[in-house]
């Protein structure tokens, strides 16, 4: 997934989940954050970001926040990117090697899953979760309590159930962490829904990306840690 138009900035502010204060070489730029996370260990006073310039002129900003700089980590932190570059690297097979057709936002019991990846072996239905959470070289997720999240969850678990393959797939938005884990402090449910799938033959996988400031891709397996 590679991005048009890239600068960088300094982040100065977040008045609400949706925009953030950025100072630029041409001057403060009012920009939308593409995630409604918290992301507070993140985006600080003094954080070098990178804008990508949207292609809409209707819009009321002219740019999106897609990464920031945490020390010496480049993350990416736009929200649509997981799915966007998981749906480029499963119809490329990366994911499984007999894909046959890769659908997205299907509807499956009660909720809208990311994917459906056909195969010569029936469908595989995933699940995606961006991570930008991260402290000491570990990741965890959510950074904010996500009962859609739980749900997701349930629903992959009544799949298997079912006889149909799923997998909860964690798209780790930075590189080299070395590993993967349920935020209990934050959402203890998350974490047990999570274990509990795990029992049932829902697959749990983690990747780390290579991140740059105007692209990102999917790079290597991370280890998934779900009992501390």
């Amino acid at each position: 997934m590679r991005y048009q138009s890239v600068i960088p900035g300094f982040f100065v502010a977040r008045p609400n989940r949706f925009v953030a204060q950025v100072e630029t070489a041409d001057g403060m730029q009012t920009v939308h954050v593409k995630n409604t996370g918290r992301c507070r260990e993140l985006l600080v006073p003094g954080a070098r970001v990178y804008l990508a310039e949207g292609d809409n002129p209707a819009r009321k900003t002219r740019f999106d926040l897609i990464a920031v700089e945490k020390g010496t980590r480049l993350i990416n932190m736009d929200a649509q990117a997981p799915n966007q570059v998981f749906g480029e690297w499963a119809e490329a097979g990366g994911f499984l090697p007999d894909v046959t057709a890769v659908r997205r936002e299907v509807r499956y019991g009660d909720s809208r899953l990311d994917f459906c990846l056909e195969t010569s072996r029936g469908p595989h239905y995933v699940e995606v979760k961006g991570v930008t959470l991260e402290a000491e070289g570990r990741a965890r997720f959510p950074d904010a309590p996500t009962e859609r999240g739980v749900k997701h969850i349930q629903e992959l678990q009544r799949a298997v159930e079912n006889g149909i393959s799923a997998t909860l797939f964690f798209v780790v938005q930075m590189e080299g962490v070395e590993s993967v884990a349920p935020n209990d402090d934050t959402h203890p449910a998350f974490g047990d829904a999570l274990r509990q799938a795990a029992r049932a033959g829902v697959q749990i996988l983690a990747y780390d990306c290579a991140v740059t400031p105007d692209s990102i891709r999917i790079r290597k397996p991370v280890p998934v840690i779900l009992e501390e």
